[in-house]
């Protein structure tokens, strides 16, 4: 049996901006679904589509303990965990999903 991978993510609004957080086990489906804002909510009113950061898991358990740790943390600490790995809050999808 194949191993699934589950993935944590953040997505901003623009640098700096409104920043969301999910857990999903195909990273590109789910992004692509926020950009066309197929599902109404947080991420289509605040127009929250730039993917700034994710983290890959094996197992969905660890995967949803982290989405929840990070959620509680305070703003600072997530811009701060965004800069550290993507300092110009880059877009990230182009280069997961294969596009240019």
């Amino acid at each position: 049996m194949p191993s699934r991978n589950f993935y944590v993510y953040i997505l901003a609004s623009k640098i700096g901006g409104t920043l969301y957080i999910g857990v999903t086990n195909d990273l590109i489906r789910r992004v692509a679904e926020h950009r066309l804002k197929v599902v109404e909510g947080f991420t289509e009113k605040y127009d929250v589509a730039r993917l700034v950061y994710f983290e890959q898991f094996d197992d969905p358990e660890n995967a949803i303990k982290r989405e929840k740790r990070l959620k509680k943390w305070n703003r600072t600490w997530k811009i701060r965990l965004i800069e550290e790995h993507n300092p110009n809050w880059d877009d990230l999808y182009p280069g997961i999903a294969g596009a240019p």
